[in-house]
């Protein structure tokens, strides 16, 4: 049987728009929590978030801002973050997710691309000065006009703008009920610039109906309630923070908790600890460094129920020591991409520990799932390894600007091509094998790093582990194991290594190189680049770096 599918549900697809959800769950639970900041201290009821919401709006369509206008914003996570996120949806103007590591050349390039009209920014800290940044994109003529920052209380600041609508009134309420009213599930309302490996990002273009749903049905399959608090120490910037965070949680009259402006593992922990956290958010990684914290046993998570790890493959060994140690029972693996709004499988709660360690779960609903040939494209058989594709509701409608590359990525029968290598079993679980730029083939036979990389993970002195492939003139390919060792342990070597897989492994797939490090090449969303990786290894090799290990 080819390996195909595609999930029904007896629930609906929501027809509707952010904002006109946000008014629905706040006429359902005006009194409840809906966002804890915790740096700040502050807190906002549904009844108290969406007035917010609407003066900031408000203040939008005062400064002119129209349907389809680009607003951008360029921050760490903050209130404000949200809150612009749903004031946006309901002035209709499309947010433009700009990575707060973007350096000036970068910005320079997503406000020129996008053709941004304003942006909203960070105060400037010891790592970026988003202010003089964001200050000469506005100088270089382009598109940008306008200038607004999330910090501060002068007439150029956030708060301004949410004063301005306020002022507004009756005037300023009816203004934005207008321009909901003219607004449609199908209307553009964020771009999302990919961290691409090679040349400049793409904006993948997401609508109300893309992500709206996307995280609704997140949140139905995570049993969401008013009474959960979700804690999201993750990047609002991408689809995780902004999608499987907070319209996950808000469409669902849960409380989102924001523990601190960029990751912080023991800024996590004391969120779940002081408030309540039901839910917990991050990328292995993340997990990997909570778990790792020398006071992890001080820490009450016994609120814990559930959560959601995503962004990159789950090790086993990390997945079940996050169930035993830390409560989450019901935690569940997301997979997906920024293109398609961005998850398009999910383990389900009463999925079995290898299913939730194994696999990244079954089809969401209302999708469709299939494994293909990367070469000609034919479904192949269960079991079998190809390239998974995505076709469905969630399915961007492009790259902004950019008809070519959007052509490359989505067919002409409308299914999005992930590049993740994967498998698929009768029942419909997804396993996912690797990219498929990430295979490496070693004298003819292919190697998916997944398999190495689990394996090691049950070495005691390794912490975490990345498998990449590095050239090799005899074989064209050979192995190097990126070892980042659990802290006091000694540090494997090649002959360790090679003796720990011998007898295990197939000899091709021992790892000919070790390298040991203290932390991974990562993008701002918590995946590894194995690029950097690559590059920076084959740069020793040749003797343009420091000396391999």
């Amino acid at each position: 049987m080819p390996s195909y599918a595609a999930s029904a549900s007896d629930t609906p697809l929501l027809d509707e728009t952010i904002g006109a959800n946000l008014e629905r769950t706040a006429q359902r639970f005006p009194q409840a929590t809906a966002v804890i900041d915790v740096p700040t201290g502050r807190t906002w009821t549904y009844a108290e978030f969406n007035a917010e919401v609407n003066a900031v709006a408000a203040g939008l369509l005062a400064r002119g801002i129209g349907a389809g206008d680009r607003v951008g914003i360029w921050s760490p996570n903050c209130a404000e973050w949200t809150v612009a996120q749903y004031a946006t949806a309901k002035a209709g103007a499309i947010l433009v997710n700009v990575d707060p590591a973007y350096r000036q050349s970068e910005l320079d390039f997503v406000v020129r691309q996008s053709g941004m009209r304003m942006l909203l920014t960070a105060p400037s800290e010891k790592r970026s000065d988003y202010a003089a940044m964001a200050q000469t994109a506005l100088e270089s003529g382009g598109s940008l006009t306008a200038l607004v920052h999330l910090a501060g209380d002068g007439a150029g600041s956030f708060n301004a703008l949410a004063r301005a609508g306020r002022a507004a009134g009756a005037a300023g309420e009816a203004a934005v009920a207008e321009r909901m009213a003219g607004l449609r599930p199908g209307d553009p309302i964020n771009i999302q610039y990919t961290s691409g490996t090679t040349g400049f990002p793409k904006g993948a273009t997401l609508t109300h109906a893309n992500i709206l749903n996307n995280g609704y049905f997140i949140g139905e399959l995570l049993d969401y309630t008013e009474a959960d608090r979700v804690v999201l120490p993750v990047p609002f910037y991408h689809c995780f923070g902004m999608v499987i965070g907070n319209l996950a949680a808000l469409s669902h009259g849960a409380a989102t908790v924001i523990p601190s402006r960029t990751f912080d593992a023991g800024a996590a922990l004391a969120a779940v600890q002081a408030h309540g956290g039901t839910s917990l958010y991050g990328v292995p990684t993340m997990f990997i460094a909570e778990l790792g914290l020398p006071d992890f046993d001080r820490y009450d998570l016994s609120t814990l129920r559930t959560g959601v790890m995503a962004g990159s493959p789950c090790p086993e060994e990390i997945m079940k020591r996050v169930i035993a140690e830390m409560n989450m029972n019901e935690v569940a693996i997301c997979y997906g991409m920024t293109e398609t709004s961005p998850v398009s499988t999910m383990t389900r709660g009463g999925d079995s520990l290898a299913r939730r360690t194994r696999t990244v779960g079954r089809t969401m609903p209302h999708l469709e799932s299939q494994v293909v040939d990367p070469g000609t494209g034919e479904q192949v058989p269960f079991g079998a390894i190809g390239e998974l594709c995505t076709r469905g509701y969630s399915v961007m409608t492009g790259y902004w600007n950019q008809p070519d590359a959007t052509a490359e990525a989505i067919d002409a029968d409308g299914w999005m091509h992930t590049g993740d290598l994967a498998r698929m079993d009768e029942e419909g679980y997804v396993s996912i094998e690797g990219r498929i730029k990430d295979m490496v083939i070693r004298g003819g036979e292919n190697i998916y790093p997944r398999e190495i990389e689990e394996f090691l993970y049950t070495h005691p002195d390794i912490q975490d582990v990345q498998v990449i492939g590095i050239p090799d003139e005899r074989y064209g390919e050979e192995l190097m194991a990126c070892i980042i060792p659990v802290p006091g342990a000694p540090a494997p070597d090649t002959a360790s290594i090679a003796e720990f897989c011998s007898g295990a492994l197939a000899h091709y797939k021992i790892p000919k190189y070790v390298q040991i490090r203290g932390s991974f090449p990562m993008t701002v969303s918590g995946k590894i680049r194995k690029v950097a990786m690559r590059e920076e290894a084959v740069g020793r090799l040749a003797g343009t770096g420091p000396a391999m290990p």
